[in-house]
């Protein structure tokens, strides 16, 4: 599937912003179920420095600073990837019960060093607590694939929780979503991350877009999606100890109850929401700001140019930093 990616974030700054740097996570990674055909970002005023660097998880991290008075800032990210649907090496162990998993991420004193060892750890928005292991447990039934296991607790949370898009903030602690059954992707990425890591499984957080369809005989809106965020479980390879196979990362979306297919765009990966968070920001002046985001997700068949955009506040995962 070939999709076309629009991303506009609308800064209005009151008074103006003096000078300002920025870090935008909002070019899509290249993947083996996705490929980036083409990408450019544009930013109004023009700033006075720019670069592009790889972060540590591979994502592209995009610096600009702006060093003359401002009172709006406008950055659209626009990209044509081409998706399939995701397919796991065949030296995946699917079948490899979560507790052998568990044990393979175990210290122990001249262990073969795997990278997926980095997400076994609590990050920033993902905590160690014992209510995620309380409501973890349900899905971690002795002896289950880990994979029968992310697909279980993906189910779970989509009948569990309601999408509630003014029920949490940006800083909303996930223990505190999880208590109230509700909040947005971002929350739910969080959550279900929470519950892999505290059983003692490595869990990453993916940002990125999901295609919607419009109502039957309705139009595709221009701005009217979101950004998205989801789960990547990883599943190791069928060797000993997972040496000299090759492991992989299965996705699962908790917000939508599924497995990411060719209709979602891999944006970035990272522990969570702090590493891959699409627009963030050092202001001098600028005291108050409002924000508008609009996203359009669309086949490139059905791309129309000139369209005006309808902007609109994303409920999931842009709620980016001034």
């Amino acid at each position: 599937m070939l999709l076309h990616v629009t991303h506009e974030t609308r800064y209005e700054y009151a008074p103006p912003v003096e000078t300002a740097q920025h870090l935008a996570h909002l070019k899509p990674l290249a993947t083996d179920s996705q490929r980036l055909v083409s990408h450019k970002l544009a930013i109004e005023p023009a700033p006075a420095q720019r670069s592009e660097v790889a972060d540590l998880y591979g994502n592209t991290r995009a610096f600009f600073a702006l060093e003359a008075t401002h009172d709006r800032l406008v950055v659209t990210a626009e990209s044509v990837v081409e998706t399939s649907v995701p397919v796991l090496p065949a030296t995946v162990a699917r079948e490899l019960p979560w507790e052998s998993v568990r044990e393979r991420f175990r210290f122990r004193k001249d262990a073969t060093f795997d990278a997926a060892s980095e997400f076994v750890f609590p990050s920033p928005y993902v905590p160690r607590h014992d209510d995620f292991t309380a409501y973890a447990r349900a899905s971690f039934v002795p002896g289950r694939p880990t994979f029968d296991v992310a697909m279980d607790l993906t189910e779970r949370m989509y009948e569990d929780f309601a999408y509630d898009a003014d029920s949490t903030e940006i800083n909303t602690p996930a223990v505190e979503a999880l208590a109230q059954r509700k909040g947005v992707c971002q929350d739910f990425a969080h959550i279900m991350i929470a519950c892999f890591r505290t059983m003692g499984l490595p869990a990453r957080y993916v940002s990125g877009y999901l295609l919607t369809q419009p109502p039957p005989g309705q139009p595709r809106l221009v701005g009217a999606d979101a950004s998205h965020a989801w789960v990547s479980v990883y599943l190791p390879g069928d060797g000993p100890e997972g040496v000299g196979s090759q492991g992989g990362w299965a996705d699962f979306d908790p917000t939508n109850g599924r497995q990411p297919g060719e209709d979602y765009v891999t944006l970035a990966i990272g522990r969570d929401y702090s590493d891959v968070s699409p627009m963030r920001g050092v202001l001098h002046g600028g005291a108050r700001h409002t924000l508008r985001v609009g996203v359009t997700v669309q086949p490139v068949g059905e791309v129309v140019e000139g369209l005006p955009q309808t902007r609109t506040q994303s409920p999931s995962q842009d709620k980016e930093s001034p």
